[in-house]
């Protein structure tokens, strides 16, 4: 039998694979390759992560794929520098301020260029049998202990015992780049042991293991990240004898650690992120580990108010809701306003989450103070977003950093967004139809409430618009235009694949989209020239 073993994995190793690649070193049917017998059956070969990055990458770009699904704004500079990233089979250092979705873009990566790859069933370190050299594969089938001089950690001693166990009945499970991906915040109380593994003093004392054997050891962070993307974020706040414990991994591609005669290979892609605030004041990547990661690829903030609504609305988490496009507007402009500004301070930016939470925010404030029928849907307007001074989470430059001077300055470019959205639905209209809506309104006021809804009674905005014909007539002809901005939104968010469930219009557009549209009209109606309307505490009167 152990002569059959021999010949079985050196015919294996020796031959070419015996099927077609779906993805780098993915057999067209490995969902039926099960067992350790059915790996070497079909001379199976396992492909390293960088070669799996580029390989699959080379392929998406053949056919016009989606290399990186869901990351917006990136097209004409970060990702082709990742492209050639990944090419180049090279380690990466991602460097930008909080909020410009640096970790998410490493995750994307795993999930969509990563092959799925066999492992031992349940082992921790990604243990594929392939990893192991024909002689200690072959011992191992035989049942025997494998003694080297200078041992290297192949597959970890449980997976070695299912090896012996159950020879070429060994059962394999595939799994995919997204559980091979290991993401570690960098915090001042990461250990080197964290990352490099430690004795388990329990299994020394349940198992009666020699404290320094390789059977005691507990895989550490690089380990658990074999086969895969090891992501380290904000690396700079990890102190410098941390960083060295990572150096050996970049430069030699292995690490040693403690009293083990054991040399440990991660066999992984190396990303790591920082903020540039940090890198240069609070903390330091050491010279060499900073030149080891041979990329550097900086990356920024929305460039165009475009981007960052679609990333507000994909990356939002709302209840069903239906979310206008000028309410996304003005919300990416104050985003937007608020990162263009020396008021701000800029070091520390202004993160895109502002503009996801806020959304977030303005749809619970919808839910709260309105009480709609069953099957009419819940729309966020201007008169909710005063709720969003809870997301206010910049720093300012030139005034003392008070909650109360940050409102201060939020609430500046809150109301100069929402002014120039809601000027825009009055381009068209001439100074002789204003004067005339101002002449309507006499001494009247129109309510505006967050607890108005379309019809509840005497003051619902329906009831209201009935008693000003000619501002109602406007209100009805920029309908259209809402019609046409939604379906502009839905094609871009089609565009990137991405949910249109939140900005499809209901085929009863007279529920709360005319009340969201009134506010709108009245708002811009305070900002023409001649000015037609003032705010006050209950509503809008005449200027």
């Amino acid at each position: 039998m152990s002569e059959n073993y021999e010949n079985i994995v050196e015919r294996s190793y020796n031959s070419v694979p015996k099927y077609t690649e779906v993805q780098a070193g993915v057999p067209e049917d490995y969902n039926d390759v099960k067992t350790l017998g059915d790996l070497l059956e079909i001379n199976f070969k396992l492909v390293h992560v960088k070669e799996q990055l580029r390989k699959n990458l080379i392929s998406k770009i053949e056919r016009g794929e989606s290399k990186y699904p869901e990351i917006i704004g990136y097209e004409d500079d970060v990702l082709p520098s990742l492209d050639r990233a990944i090419l180049s089979r090279h380690d990466v250092f991602l460097i930008g301020q909080i909020g410009q979705g640096k970790t998410k873009l490493i995750q994307t990566i795993a999930e969509n260029l990563l092959s799925p790859i066999p492992i031992i069933q349940h082992s921790i370190t990604n243990d594929c049998p392939m990893d192991l050299p024909k002689k200690e594969l072959v011992s191992l089938l035989e049942g025997k202990t494998v003694q080297a001089k200078n041992p290297k950690f192949y597959v970890d001693p449980e997976s070695a015992e299912k090896i012996r166990e159950s020879k070429l009945e060994t059962p394999i499970e595939w799994i995919d780049g997204k559980d091979r991906y290991k993401y570690v915040l960098a915090t001042p109380d990461i250990s080197v042991k964290d990352l490099v593994g430690y004795i388990d003093a329990v299994k020394v004392a349940k198992k009666g293991i020699e404290m320094y054997k390789i059977e005691s050891y507990s895989p550490g962070q690089l380990m658990q990240a074999k086969h895969g993307i090891f992501c380290i974020d904000e690396l700079p706040v990890l102190d410098p004898r941390k960083q060295v414990a990572l150096l050996s991994v970049l430069q030699e591609g292995y690490y040693t650690t403690g009293s083990y005669p054991v040399i440990f290979e991660p066999k992984t892609v190396f990303f790591a992120t920082a903020n540039p605030i940090d890198y240069t004041h609070s903390g330091k990547v050491i010279e060499p580990l900073y030149d080891r990661l041979k990329s550097h690829i900086y990356t920024h903030y929305p460039n165009t108010i475009e981007d960052e609504i679609i990333i507000i609305i994909q990356e939002a988490n709302i209840s069903k809701s239906l979310i206008l496009s000028p309410l996304l507007k003005t919300l990416a402009k104050v985003v937007q306003k608020t990162r263009n500004s020396t008021q701000i301070n800029q070091e520390t930016g202004v993160s895109v989450r502002l503009g996801i939470h806020g959304l977030e925010l303005l749809v619970g404030e919808a839910e709260r103070t309105r009480a709609l029928p069953n099957k009419i849907l819940s729309v966020p307007r201007i008169s909710d977003m005063h709720c969003l001074n809870q997301v206010v989470k910049f720093q300012l430059s030139e005034l003392d950093d008070t909650v109360k001077n940050r409102e201060k300055v939020f609430d500046k470019f809150l109301k100069e967004s929402i002014k120039e959205t809601c000027l825009e639905y009055l381009e068209d209209i001439d100074n002789t139809t204003l004067e005339s809506i101002k002449q309507e309104f006499g001494e009247n006021t129109f309510q505006v409430s967050q607890n108005l809804i379309w019809k509840n009674g005497e003051t619902s905005y329906s009831k209201q618009l009935g008693n000003f014909s000619k501002l109602k007539k406007i209100v009805e002809s920029k309908l259209n235009i809402i019609q046409l901005s939604q379906n502009a939104l839905k094609q871009q968010l089609e565009l990137f694949k991405i949910d249109t469930k939140y900005v499809e219009l209901t085929k009863q557009p007279e529920n709360e989209l005319l009340s969201a549209l009134t506010e709108i009209i009245l708002e811009g109606l305070c900002w023409t020239n001649p000015k037609v309307l003032d705010k006050n505490e209950v509503g809008y009167g005449p200027a």
